[in-house]
């Protein structure tokens, strides 16, 4: 007879594991062509007639332009660098003097001859859920359910944020009209560069009309608009960054802290004291001629805090650290910093003549003096990549374009023709920089109102791609200085795409986590071990990032678009595609010492990780959670990749792989793996292990590993696994076997026993 446990009646208390292994890969991935962008659409996709020209990218997406002259444009936009897209079926005809497009999931009638796009005389109808819709030119979009916005610079709290390319009304309208072009195509020796858009009479719109189908739309847009990169597997560790004039010998003192409190690090973030910074006191108040305050910017090593920066960065790599500087370019390049002689030579200026190099990053000779002279000499000593800072004017000498967007785009692209997977760090340029990640969301307040926010506002970003913020974790701005909300900051931190602590120079705000009252420095540690823990998972996540156009951090809507509880519930949100993470961002009650949150769950089984508590969806729920709790809800059937301990995300390899199971009837779960630092990703240098669950007749469990797809540089000849399984008895039995297919092997190392947890049944 098998028993059943009364607390988990569905799990059984026999368990038999059959772990189908292969220390090497048994079937390996094809190769993968990277496909060129093409801004020019397939002829055969195109409908033209006089000033009006229509290209159909896909079933329920047409692009529609009208130009004055006849004149049309073939250019990548900032935003759209691809319009080759295979061709859908669709008809057109001319009835009645209208020109009507039908894909049979999109109509676009237009009146021939009637001049520039007007309610009277262009029309599309298609369906939001089986209902009737129709669309003409200036609807307003009130159910649009927005993007993100530059930074949050000074927010205490929500603050309004831009459109995005959802939307509940089933349909949105991208206007490129005026967004300048490139030069010429991606993918060639040349670096295409930034043009301002001819000036004629012209209307370039992108009309998507996918009703509720929130996860088509978004793959459809980022085939037109370029993938979401995968960023490098160093980046989902923790990064040490605050405001403070430390020299080196004090980031070496800092770091070995970070060793003997076991606490893992990533990242070492060097803010702007890494350079001379005199002129950025009120009382000195120096400018150059653009009126731009001297100091900020700056592009030589400060001798007195790194007297050999070369040795200074070894060090840190040989601790497992990367490091990156904090660049405000804004006044160019002054006659004091060590770069100047060659700067102002390479752009024509005589350097006895002390004369300041002035920036301008859409000039292509300067941007690539820029990089060439005053970037890549600190590569060389081995700084990782760079914090653009950039807090300046809106505009450049290209009309329309961006310096935020075009140093993103520079600076990324730079990298990219070093043959280096990009990565920089700095704020939101506008539709298209989700090709040119992270983001540094700016200076917050520190407050519970801004912690609030954060969430909601992290999740939205997916809506136009921008899946990678990273906030200041505690808050920079002055504000209250408690253990209680920098301990929830970390918690929330620990699920959002980049655990980043931050503050300004303000001596009172500690961000040492162990420099706290034992209570918040333990729930702190906690954190932090849990966000190592999942980095797995999470770069597994990042990598469907890619390949669908779903962030990390996206709204319950994706998944639930029916559900109005989804729209409402805006401080949950899933990360990956199997947890429902609810922040706490309330303080704890005076008497209970627990903080109370309202949760929905959405249909389905979903596990409480911490409890092991099932509950079934939908259904709303008031979770009451101590200082150490975040809400975490995992669908039942889901295998969760997991990392054991370690103190960085490349301290050693991934061995033993922790498979955390919730079991279900029958479930799935995956890891993806590259090198985690190559372009060799968008190939075919990537391996994926898929792992599978299910409940048999008898009342036992099989789990099979099953054998590795694809290779990669670096990728270990061998592997052990842990698997834990949630909420269950102990087993009477377990088996292990390994085989597969035409290849049988002996399991290097043999089943060496099992342990039991009761306090979370695993």
């Amino acid at each position: 007879m098998i028993r059943t446990s009364p607390k988990y009646p569905s799990i059984p208390c026999k368990l038999i594991f059959s772990l189908f292994f292969l220390s090497y890969p048994a079937i390996c991935a094809q190769p993968v062509a990277a496909q060129a962008d093409n801004p020019v659409a397939d002829p055969a996709a195109v409908v033209q007639t006089g000033q009006v020209r229509f290209s159909v990218l896909t079933p329920q997406m047409i692009r529609m332009e009208w130009a004055a002259d006849g004149v049309f444009e073939d250019h990548a936009s900032l935003v759209v660098i691809n319009r080759r897209l295979p061709v859908p079926k669709f008809t057109h005809q001319e009835k009645d003097g209208w020109l009507v497009i039908d894909t049979g999931k999109l109509t676009v009638r237009y009146k021939i001859g009637s001049g520039v796009f007007a309610p009277e005389n262009l029309q599309a109808s298609f369906q939001v859920n089986g209902r009737a819709a129709n669309w003409v030119p200036g609807m307003q979009n009130p159910g649009n359910l927005g993007g993100t916005i530059r930074t949050l610079d000074g927010a205490n709290g929500p603050v309004p944020i831009a459109q995005g390319i959802l939307s509940r009304d089933g349909w949105i309208l991208l206007d490129d009209s005026t967004t300048p072009l490139f030069d010429s195509n991606f993918g060639g020796k040349n670096w295409p560069w930034a043009l301002a858009r001819p000036e004629h009479d012209y209307r370039d719109f992108y009309f998507f009309a996918y009703g509720h189908d929130y996860r088509g739309e978004l793959l459809d847009y980022t085939r037109i608009a370029g993938k979401i990169p995968l960023p490098l597997r160093f980046v989902f560790g923790a990064w040490w960054s605050r405001y403070w004039a430390y020299t080196d010998e004090e980031f070496e003192e800092l770091v070995n802290e970070f060793r003997e409190h076991d606490v893992p690090l990533d990242v070492l973030v060097v803010d702007m004291d890494w350079h001379p910074t005199f002129g950025t006191r009120w009382w000195e108040n120096k400018t150059d001629p653009s009126g731009h305050t001297l100091g900020w910017s700056g592009y030589s090593w400060n001798p007195l805090y790194f007297p050999d920066p070369t040795e200074f960065l070894a060090k840190m790599h040989s601790d497992g650290l990367k490091v990156t500087l904090n660049m405000h370019p804004a006044s160019g390049v002054q006659p004091f910093e060590d770069s100047y002689p060659e700067m102002a030579r390479a752009m024509g200026i005589d350097p006895a003549t002390k004369q300041y190099v002035p920036f301008d990053i859409a000039n292509q000779k300067f941007a690539t003096n820029y990089m060439n002279i005053l970037h890549h000499p600190l590569e060389r000593q081995g700084v990782d990549f760079f914090w653009l800072d950039w807090q300046q004017e809106n505009r450049t000498s290209i009309t329309g374009l961006s310096p935020t967007w075009w140093l993103n785009y520079v600076h990324f692209t730079d990298m990219e023709r070093e043959g280096k997977r990009p990565l920089l760090f700095h704020r939101w340029g506008g539709l298209g920089n989700h090709r040119y990640q992270i983001g540094f969301s700016g200076d917050v307040v520190t407050s519970w109102a801004s912690l609030a926010f954060q969430p909601f506002f992290t999740a939205t970003a997916a809506n136009v791609g921008y899946g990678y913020w990273s906030h200041d974790i505690g808050g920079h701005l002055p504000g209250p200085v408690e253990p209680e909300l920098y301990t929830r900051w970390v918690e929330w931190g620990a699920f959002s795409p980049v655990l980043r602590t931050h503050t300004t120079k303000n001596p009172a705000s500690e961000r040492r986590i162990w420099a706290f009252p034992d209570r918040y420095a333990q729930a702190m540690h906690e954190a932090f071990v849990r966000r190592y823990a999942l980095v797995p998972y999470i770069y597994t996540a990042a990598r469907e990032t890619y390949d669908t156009g779903i962030s990390l951090l996206h709204p319950l809507y994706y998944e639930f678009p029916e559900a109005e509880e989804a729209y409402t519930h805006r401080d949950e949100y899933f990360f990956g595609s199997d947890m429902i993470v609810a922040p706490i961002v309330t303080p704890l009650d005076a008497v209970s010492q627990l903080s109370a949150c309202s949760i929905w769950l959405p249909e389905g089984e979903w596990v409480e990780w911490s409890t092991g508590q099932r509950v079934r969806g939908p259904k709303e729920i008031t979770r009451l959670a101590a200082l150490d709790e975040t809400p975490v809800y995992v669908r039942a059937g889901s295998i969760i990749p997991m990392a054991p301990k370690m103190s960085s995300t490349g301290a050693k390899p991934l061995d033993p792989l922790i498979v955390q199971i919730f079991p279900d009837t029958k479930g799935a779960g995956k890891l993806y793996e590259d090198a985690g630092d190559s372009l060799g990703y968008k190939t075919s240098e990537f391996a994926w292990t898929n792992i599978q669950e299910h409940m048999n007749a008898d009342g036992s469990m099989d789990v099979e590993i099953l054998p590795i797809e694809g290779a990669y540089p670096g990728m270990p000849g061998e592997r052990s696994y842990e698997l834990r399984i949630a909420g269950t008895w102990p087993p009477t039995a377990i088996t292990a076997s390994a085989s597969f297919a035409r290849v049988r092997v002996a399991l290097k190392k043999p089943v060496t026993g099992w342990q039991y947890d009761g306090e979370t049944a695993t």
